[in-house]
């Protein structure tokens, strides 16, 4: 966690999202449904209502701050609530200021506009607690542990990796990159706003075994196939995300607000067990720009991806029916 040379709330402010609604190119008003976000995966897909002429969307907020923010001893005064909306693709940062629902209450509301041309995927949303602390305003009290995911595109309210999947002949694209990986049959490419998966066509047998829908070993096989794709997808993202670091005037790196970010959530509690994430991306920082320790940590690494790409379940289901096709065939 971060150190603050002032007095903070010890615990975070909870966020939810109460409505959604989208402006239209007509100037109708689209109310969507709560199936356009999920409080558990704490994301809102904007994609959902199949609309492709909005201008606008409008997501109504509800913020809960921690016990004590209204303390009369409190450390702080004149104290507001903002709702922030941060893209790193487009660099483009939205705030708001919520409202106290009740004059002695802990809970804030509100709505905040995403303007569609801002834009382009992804954003963050978070909420900050601020007041006036030793005679400094802005100063930030307390904020919300886990950002939500509002995805302009998605049909799903989804935090998961997003990845584009392209099928090519490495040998004879017109990406003049691939030429050089014609011998593998697939490769990731991190550089790209979306992570994209490219299954080289040229590889006899990959792309029909990735599109079989077949049953038996053929199944497994193709199941443990994608694991391995799997496995290496999200050790790539992992080393594209770590290497693509801001770092703050004081040397610490700062979680990125995109694709990036939730990767490195998501993977450093297996990366670095036991600490906050902030704290593990601290870690893992060090060791790859210092002296000692990034190639040890390797071995962490890509047993994070193999847990996400379900590779010992995929293995074990071929094994099993290996075993079973050997012992019919014994009878």
């Amino acid at each position: 966690m971060k150190i603050y040379p002032y007095k903070r709330l010890n615990r975070p402010v909870t966020l939810r999202v109460t409505s959604v609604s989208l402006k239209l190119s007509d100037g109708t008003r689209d109310q969507l449904e709560t199936t356009a976000y999920s409080t558990q995966q704490q994301a809102v897909a904007l994609g959902i209502a199949g609309h492709s002429d909005w201008v606008s969307a409008t997501i109504g907020l509800s913020a809960t701050l921690p016990p004590g923010a209204d303390a009369p001893d409190a450390a702080w005064s004149d104290l507001r609530v903002l709702a922030v909306l941060t893209d790193g693709e487009t660099n483009v940062r939205t705030s708001t200021d919520l409202t106290r629902d009740t004059e002695d209450g802990r809970d804030w509301s509100g709505s905040l506009e995403v303007l569609r041309d801002n834009h382009l995927g992804r954003a963050s949303l978070a909420v900050h607690a601020v007041g006036t602390v030793d005679g400094v305003r802005g100063r930030s009290i307390a904020e919300t542990d886990r950002n939500w995911i509002i995805d302009t595109v998605s049909e799903d309210p989804v935090r998961g990796l997003q990845l584009d999947v392209q099928k090519a002949s490495f040998s004879r694209s017109a990406r003049e990159w691939l030429h050089s990986y014609a011998d593998v049959p697939w490769i990731v490419d991190t550089s790209a706003r979306v992570p994209t998966v490219f299954v080289n066509t040229d590889v006899e047998g990959v792309l029909g075994m990735l599109d079989s829908s077949g049953s038996g070993l053929d199944s497994k096989v193709r199941d443990l196939l994608v694991a391995q794709m799997a496995t290496d997808v999200w050790t790539a993202v992992f080393h594209g995300a770590i290497g693509d670091l801001e770092v703050e005037p004081g040397g610490g790196p700062v979680f990125p607000t995109d694709w990036q970010g939730d990767v490195l959530r998501e993977m450093l509690p297996d990366v670095i067990p036991g600490v906050h994430v902030e704290e593990a991306l601290r870690q893992v920082h060090r060791r790859r720009t210092g002296d000692s320790g990034w190639v040890e940590l390797q071995t962490r690494i890509h047993y994070a991806a193999a847990r996400r790409a379900d590779a010992t379940k995929a293995l074990a289901y071929a094994i099993r029916s290996l075993e079973q096709m050997n012992r019919e065939s014994e009878k």
